[in-house]
Order: C-alpha cells, then sequence, then structure tokens
C-alpha cells in the first residue's frame, strides 16, 4: 500500500507499507538518485516473513514531491531526517529496525543523534559516517547529465552498480527518473558531514554492511571504522562480492546478514563470504 505524509513544509512524502499491521515493524531507506523500488523485491521478502515495512521515497525523488525553486536547505539532511520522523508518526511506530543505503544510512545517522528512541537497531551500507568531498561534487550531477543525456548515463551508471544483471534495468530505471538539479541540492548538504559522534552516542545495536566491491565508500570508511570498530554495539559484516547496493548485488546474503542481526544483535567483525 502506498501513503503520502506532508512535511513540516508542505512537500508530500511517499512510502509503501507492507506486511501485516501488527508485524514487528522496519524501514528500507534508499540510496541518493534512487527510490523505494530499490527495495520492492527486499519488501515483498520480509513482508511474507510477517515483518511489517516501510519503504520511503525520500523527498526528490521516486513518487515524493519536491519544492518549486530547488534550494540546498531545502534537502539539508536535518530536513530529510524530520521528513522520515513524520513518516513514522503516520504509520504510528514508536521504534523501528532501520535499514539505509548511502543517503538513507546518513540521514538514520543523523536521525539517531537527534531521536534515538525511533530506533531498535541501526543498519547502513554503502555508508560513510563521515565524508568530505570537494565543493565542486553537487555540480557534477547536472553537468553529466546534460553531457551523455539521461538514457546513455542511467545505462552506463546501471552496469558499473551492480553485476547483477536483471538489477541493472532497475538502477536505470531509478536513475534516468532523477533530476539532476535534485542531485545537485542534495549533494551540497552530504559532500561533507560527519555523523561519528551521533553513531557513538547511539547505545543500540549498530550494523554495517561493508560490500567489498563499494571501492569509493570503503576508501573513505577509515575515520569510521576507526571511531566504531571495537564498540561492544557495534558489528560489521564484510561481503565480497556485493558492491555499492548490496541488497541488489547478493539478495540472499543481503537479507540473510540482516535477519542474523535481528536475531543475535551485535557480532563484531562477523564476516561472509
Amino acid at each position: 500500500m502506498r501513503r503520502t505524509v506532508l512535511a513540516e513544509d508542505g512537500i508530500e512524502v511517499a512510502y509503501g507499507d507492507f506486511g501485516p499491521s501488527d508485524g514487528k515493524p522496519i524501514v528500507l531507506c534508499h540510496g541518493l538518485a534512487a527510490c523505494g523500488r530499490q527495495f520492492d523485491s527486499d519488501a515483498r521478502y520480509f513482508a511474507e516473513q510477517g515483518f511489517r515495512v516501510l519503504v520511503p521515497d525520500l523527498r526528490g525523488h521516486g513518487h515524493s514531491g519536491a519544492p518549486a525553486v530547488l534550494r540546498a536547505e531545502d534537502f539539508s539532511i536535518s530536513r530529510m531526517a524530520g521528513d522520515m520522523i513524520a513518516m513514522l508518526n503516520d504509520a504510528g511506530l514508536a521504534a523501528v529496525d532501520w535499514v539505509g543505503n548511502s543517503l538513507g544510512g546518513i540521514i538514520a545517522l543523523f536521525m539517531v543523534g537527534a531521536a534515538p528512541e525511533r530506533f531498535r537497531t541501526l543498519t547502513t551500507f554503502g555508508t560513510a559516517y563521515s565524508l568530505s568531498l570537494p565543493a565542486i561534487v553537487p555540480s557534477i550531477f547536472p553537468f553529466i547529465y546534460g553531457l551523455f543525456g539521461k538514457g546513455l548515463l542511467s545505462g552506463m551508471t546501471a552496469r558499473v552498480t551492480t553485476d547483477n544483471v536483471p538489477a541493472r534495468s532497475l538502477v536505470a530505471e531509478m536513475l534516468a527518473a532523477f533530476d539532476a538539479h535534485t542531485g545537485k541540492a542534495v549533494a551540497s548538504n552530504v559532500r561533507r558531514y560527519n555523523l561519528i559522534a551521533e553513531a557513538q552516542a547511539y547505545a543500540g545495536p549498530i550494523l554495517m554492511i561493508k560490500g567489498g566491491r563499494d571501492r569509493a565508500v570503503n576508501a573513505a570508511l577509515g575515520p569510521t571504522l576507526r571511531a566504531m570498530d571495537g564498540r561492544s554495539n557495534f558489528s560489521r559484516v564484510d561481503i565480497k562480492d556485493a558492491a555499492h547496493c548490496a541488497n541488489l548485488d547478493v539478495p540472499h546474503d543481503f537479507r540473510a546478514t540482516l535477519e542474523s542481526f535481528w536475531e543475535r544483535g551485535p557480532v563484531r567483525q562477523a564476516l561472509t563470504a
């Protein structure tokens, strides 16, 4: 079932609500330039297991709205986190197991600092807890979309995003539907952030799924791992064949890792092939 909720600034935020209403609630939150469709198969799987699954489209993505004038401040991490709190309130949920990919993980890291009571557990993949990229990075979005065109760029990016051939068409469709200027507005907020302190202050179980082929994010993980490795509530699972979107690359391993974490809690430095 698709629902919408009004954010504080009047933007409509869409989200899918799957599975039994009294099921254990989980949130599957996508990354930049994707949308909730990234988790279609996972949402169906977990709903069939009896979970209640919320799958948001972040503002400016998928079925969610965006301001008429795309200002960077309307896509701040805190603003998008506020959207997600509004979603949880609309769904009548106090606390959830949150799974965030890339941008979806960044937003969650802010939220565990601002509203830790809304989390039972936090899982991120394709997410560094801090990042510092050059100021020019946000402008790359409209430039490369204009240079290559949406069709060609989406196909090229899909091929390097995942080796899972059936998933490539989904990635290409999501990228082709995304507005490059929205990407610029979001990227201007997430090119530089540090949410390590928020993660360290959170007392609940945290899982990082680290894809062996997610080279760009892995190169930025040094500060995160130095801060988090060894903490009793922090687990890291390395999945060798996963890239940036582990749920699309190796869905069986991805789901099994989540289920094990939710069942057992933190298992530091657990590894999978």
